[in-house]
């Protein structure tokens, strides 16, 4: 056993002395195997990067939270439209009756939001602003992350006081820095709200909600006198579940209060939707499974032109070594040895290239996490991924020369030139 190790160790270090001898052939192959494991790593890369965006831009909406609306999230098959153009908006006084007689539910708060709002500071201003108007729980409900100051008080909220709270864009656009924003004066829609909070950087969210960057938030009371939101709006309220309790249990329970709030009768259809994080996942699991099946595809053919390039490259290998092959078989080295010398030397080279793709993907990542707010990560299974499948590669690609170089004839290969 020994023994055996030794004459790998050594077929091992004569295969490295090779591949540095034969410098351009050795960059010839090491690109292709390169290329091919860059490909395979960076498919896994960015679809495991996307979904994970989505999913914590999700998460980020509450996996807790119900969120009752009028129009419910478009499901698969047909969106029955139709259905829902008459039902109500939900209203404010909506909110009490949740709050009274929801056992399940630890916060509830109703919202809405307008856009294309301008925020003004003297002759400053910022355009296309969302204003976000909310009531007391909501910081208890969805995440926000407050850079300086705080939310709004009780009292704020229930007497409909003039303060506000900017996201990034809008406080850095008119003041550069959080501390030059808390406590002045801006306009919105025309009336003055004091600066008591600004929130921070998110980013771009994948899907288009959950960031407050362009938004200016506001208590719901002072914010109706800006915008009615029963005819520019789409108000929605959200429910979070208290600690233990399912989703279905809330949904249960919130739509029986609701039910007897509409007044509705035993035979009629709900007039609200009860919407949740959760299904909107589900279609995301069908949908990141199709993705990664079509990138799977991708790379495995980026590797088989790899792998074809090692192939090519070990063939000339054996070819060149015919004379050396003879002279070992004819001191006693054994066809077994022999075979994994040549396999060894395929797996190296495959592997050497699989660290440097792994490499190029871990630059890119660097710079694109350090460039844009889109968070790239490589996973460690996808490292190890990529090393099994230039391993792998590595076999497949160097089995058939390394199998022909241990069944050459010795006494054929010492006279051969």
């Amino acid at each position: 056993m020994i023994a055996t190790l030794k004459i790998l160790w050594n077929s091992f270090k004569m295969a490295m002395q090779e591949l540095r001898v034969n410098k351009l052939r050795t960059f010839l192959s090491l690109f292709g195997i390169t290329i091919g494991i860059f490909c395979i790593i960076a498919v896994l890369t960015l679809t495991g990067s996307l979904e994970h965006n989505i999913r914590r831009d999700l998460a980020d909406l509450g996996e807790d939270v119900i969120y009752l609306q009028k129009w419910p999230w478009g499901g698969n098959g047909e969106y029955a439209w139709w259905k829902y153009m008459n039902r109500p908006e939900p209203e404010y006084k909506d909110l009490k009756p949740i709050q009274d007689k929801v056992q399940s539910a630890s916060y509830a708060s109703f919202n809405f939001e307008s856009g294309n709002k301008k925020v003004e500071l003297g002759d400053d201003y910022m355009d296309g602003v969302t204003m976000t108007a909310v009531t007391n729980d909501f910081d208890q409900i969805q995440s926000l992350q407050i850079l300086d100051g705080r939310f709004f008080a009780n009292s704020e909220s229930n007497s409909g006081a003039n303060v506000a709270i900017l996201g990034f864009t809008i406080w850095d656009g008119l003041f550069r820095s959080p501390e030059a924003a808390m406590g002045k004066m801006v306009k919105v829609g025309g009336r003055d709200v004091k600066v008591i909070g600004v929130l921070k950087k998110k980013g771009e969210s994948m899907i288009g909600a959950g960031s407050y960057d362009n938004a200016i938030i506001l208590p719901y009371r002072f914010a109706r006198t800006i915008v009615d939101e029963r005819r520019f709006a789409d108000p929605y309220i959200l429910v979070k579940a208290k600690p233990n309790v399912s989703l279905d249990q809330l949904k249960d329970e919130l739509r029986g209060v609701m039910r007897a709030t509409h007044r509705l009768r035993p035979r009629e259809e709900d007039d609200f939707a009860l919407n949740e994080i959760s299904s909107a996942n589900e279609n995301l699991n069908s949908m990141f499974a199709a993705i990664n099946g079509g990138g799977f595809l991708i790379a495995v053919f980026a590797l088989i032109v790899g792998a074809f390039g090692i192939a090519n490259i070990m063939f000339v290998t054996v070819k060149e070594r015919t004379n050396i092959i003879g002279l070992k078989k004819a001191i006693g080295a054994r066809r077994g040895i022999i075979l994994m010398e040549f396999l060894l030397e395929a797996v190296s080279l495959c592997l050497i290239g699989g660290v440097l793709g792994i490499l190029l993907i871990y630059i890119m990542i660097l710079i694109i996490n350090t460039a844009s707010s889109f968070e790239m990560i490589m996973s460690p299974g996808s490292v190890v991924f990529g090393l099994s499948a230039s391993a792998i590669v590595g076999l497949l690609a160097g089995f058939i020369p390394a199998y022909t170089a241990s069944k050459l004839d010795p006494v054929v290969a010492i006279r051969s030139n």
